[in-house]
């Protein structure tokens, strides 16, 4: 296990801070990107909760609405023990936080990092833990090229086919310049493959990060930034030089993204709340001088910040599973049949995220900092006819549902690790921790907004013996931000206070499929 004297660790943080501040670059870039020709705007607020998951009798059940961590239970210390219906814990690893998002490959997990905290302390970087013995997983190694470094927000990704592990340099929101790729062979000790472009500071590679994924072969790793909304084609052909063959901008702030099997088709999330279809065939093809159009663009009300997209088929008929990080929009289900005109054909919601529930969701959020109750990042158990998703619902823990009809969907259990109440200065690599100063939920407003031009919103419901909780926040309960990965029966997911654990749903609650592979969409 490889650490960082604290002069070297000093002199990181000033260096990766500064790297990412670099003007772009020159590159094969393709200007701003026009407008499609279509362009749909949804208005509509789905308001239909999935039904409740039935518990077993082992189950510490949540005490109220489904997804909520009510104030009563912050306040009196229950959040602490955590909620679980149908899921075991079979262990984990805490280290000083999970980041934001994280990944997996063979018999091991890699803990995204959070800058600057993650510097802080000996195990500086990506950590790296051995689930080898599901019950007790260990820490191997830490990966500290800068773009580890330098925090890998959600850019952190794994392709299996090439067994490659990519993390884009992230200190603010947006990082430039800094990217590193690992072969994972040996999945525990893995191995930094360009000490050159993207690794050596005066060797920037001139993209944009803030999220990031694989074309589906591998050969590519699309690269996007949330301010402004440049999107990035980094060729991978050869790790070791990993270089911008295609740029551009297809909206002001985008962010994650699914590739289709074929890598032909982007589905891009729109932070605005959206999602652009993108032709990418021409990168695919390794076309001179590629152009990527844009098919169609799709808007929505409900729900903002659209994380990234999961294309599946059902049927041989393809859709996308997209989740929306802000603003209680739940995970759409959308038809993309025409690719220029996707259509919404179902909505995941918690009855935490309806319309009418707004103000106990400000009630009992409040001190909780800037997220509350929304989805994040979701894994499909497969990519063709699916049997079930699961997904990181950020302080409604992890949540699994049935779709193996898409159209009726259905929870059939939750885990909610227990609130890490009062250990703020342990998790230096928690953005949870770090950012708990803000106690307002403030990522939920364009809801409130909403259920108040609704008349559905009552301002004394909104009250609790937390409302005064606006700055200097708590841990009473966590963030699981990070797609729940399937192993066969087990779910390894990430939160940012208790870090990795390894989950168990019993036989009669969830069967894997033969062909499980699970997939986040890129």
């Amino acid at each position: 296990m490889r650490s960082l004297p604290a002069r070297r660790t000093r002199r990181s943080l000033v260096i990766t801070a500064a790297a990412a501040l670099l003007p772009m670059g020159t590159c094969s870039a393709q200007p701003p990107l026009s407008s499609p020709d279509s362009v749909q705007e949804l208005n509509d607020i789905a308001n239909t909760a999935v039904p409740r998951a039935h518990c077993d009798d082992s189950s510490l059940a949540e005490t109220g609405l489904q997804g909520d961590v009510s104030a009563a239970d912050r306040n009196s210390g229950r959040s602490t023990q955590g909620y679980s219906c149908n899921i075991v814990r079979l262990g984990g690893y805490a280290g000083r936080g999970g980041g934001i998002t994280s990944t997996s490959f063979d018999h091991c997990a890699y803990m995204g990092s959070f800058f600057p905290g993650n510097l802080v302390g000996s195990t500086n970087g990506v950590q790296v833990v051995d689930v080898s013995d599901p019950a007790n997983p260990v820490l191997t190694d830490t990966l500290t090229a800068p773009a580890m470094l330098a925090g890998t927000w959600e850019s952190l990704k794994v392709n299996d086919a090439r067994k490659l592990l990519v993390g884009i340099g992230v200190p603010a929101l947006t990082g430039y310049g800094l990217i590193a790729v690992y072969d994972v062979s040996d999945c525990a000790h893995p191995v930094l493959l360009n000490p050159g472009p993207g690794t050596n500071l005066s060797m920037p590679v001139p993209l944009t990060g803030h999220e990031g994924g694989f074309s589906p072969d591998g050969r590519t790793y699309w690269s996007s930034g949330v301010v402004p909304g440049i999107v990035s084609a980094v060729d991978l052909t050869d790790p070791s030089q990993p270089h911008v063959i295609w740029q551009g901008m297809p909206g002001m702030s985008m962010h994650g993204m699914g590739l289709s099997a074929d890598g032909n088709r982007m589905y891009l999330a729109n932070n605005m709340g959206g999602m652009s279809v993108l032709d990418t065939s021409a990168v695919q093809r390794r076309d001179p001088n590629p152009q990527v159009p844009v098919l169609s663009q799709t808007t929505w009300t409900d729900g903002w910040a659209t994380q990234h997209a999961i294309p599946v088929t059902y049927g041989g008929k393809p859709y996308v599973f997209a989740a929306d990080e802000a603003g209680s929009g739940g995970v759409k289900l959308i038809d993309i049949s025409d690719d220029s005109r996707p259509r919404v054909v179902n909505s995941i919601k918690l009855e935490i995220n309806l319309v009418e529930n707004r103000a106990p969701a400000i009630a009992s959020s409040m001190g909780g900092s800037v997220f509350a109750y929304d989805s994040h990042y979701c894994a499909a158990d497969r990519a063709t006819d699916p049997t079930a998703l699961a997904c990181g619902w950020i302080s409604s823990g992890i949540r699994v549902f049935d779709v193996r009809d898409p159209l009726h969907v259905r929870e059939i259990a939750y885990y909610n690790p227990g609130a890490r109440t009062g250990h703020n200065t342990e998790l230096w690599n928690s953005p949870h921790a770090l950012a708990s100063i803000i106690g307002i939920p403030l990522l939920s407003t364009q809801s409130v907004m909403q259920a108040l031009n609704q008349g559905q919103f009552d301002p004394r419901k909104a009250l609790s013996s937390r409302s005064g909780d606006v700055a200097f926040g708590d841990l009473s309960s966590d963030w699981c931000m990070s797609p729940p990965e399937w192993h066969s029966s087990q779910l390894w997911v990430t939160c940012a206070d208790n870090g990795f654990m390894t989950l168990q749903l019993p036989p009669d609650v969830y069967s894997p499929p033969v062909d499980q592979h699970s997939t986040v969409g890129s």
